[in-house]
């Protein structure tokens, strides 16, 4: 069996975070959450569907707003922000001047939309959109928690919606999908290839 070969990798120093040393390709979601008589919206990238039925995560801290509201209210909205979009998404991490409660300013000013079934919002230029309520929070990754909610709705953008009618690769040619490049980048994908998964191979 081979090693790695020293001379073409590098060895990174885990003693303290790796992250920033590394590309890395992940979602851009915008988490809505209910924060006392107002709203708060706030994009994350650490975020992941939780097995294959309508599970959905994220990372977040207790430090943040996020938490605490998903933690007082049991519910957050998820909306998935369009690619040419991403200074709205980048926008709602924008900080209070203060630490009173209510809405960020900038929350204001953001195109949004009243969820259906809890009580956040979602950010209007997006083209997926999940509400959740909380299922588990764990705690104890050093400062982070993972954050899991159970969808209970969800809603899609038609042309982003999977149907056997379209080519996948022209489908999303037309309509690209957003993806952030840790740390600090972001790609519009437009062309796709299909895996080469073995034969008979079931996901």
């Amino acid at each position: 069996m081979k090693t790695l070969p020293q001379n073409k990798f590098y060895t990174l120093d885990t003693s303290s975070p790796i992250w920033d040393r590394i590309f890395t390709v992940a979602p851009l979601i915008v988490i809505g959450t209910k924060e006392g008589e107002a709203y708060n919206l706030a994009p994350k990238h650490m975020a992941t569907p939780i097995g294959f039925d309508n599970y959905f995560g994220f990372v977040c801290t207790p430090k943040h707003a996020t938490y605490q509201n998903i933690k007082d209210t049991q519910e957050f909205t998820v909306s998935f922000p369009l690619p040419d979009q991403v200074v709205l998404a980048a926008l709602s991490a924008t900080p209070r001047s203060d630490d009173t409660l209510g809405s960020k300013p900038i929350i204001k000013a953001l195109p949004s939309l009243k969820a259906t079934r809890v009580d956040a919002l979602f950010l209007e230029a997006s083209y997926l959109f999940f509400e959740c309520k909380l299922f588990k929070i764990i705690d104890g990754f050093n400062e982070n928690s993972i954050i899991t909610g159970k969808i209970m709705a969800a809603h899609v953008d038609k042309n982003y919606m999977k149907t056997f009618e379209k080519d996948e690769q022209q489908q999303l040619k037309e309509n690209p999908l957003l993806a952030y490049i840790s740390n600090g980048r972001f790609a519009k994908i437009t062309k796709t290839y299909n895996f080469p998964f073995p034969k008979n191979f079931k996901t």
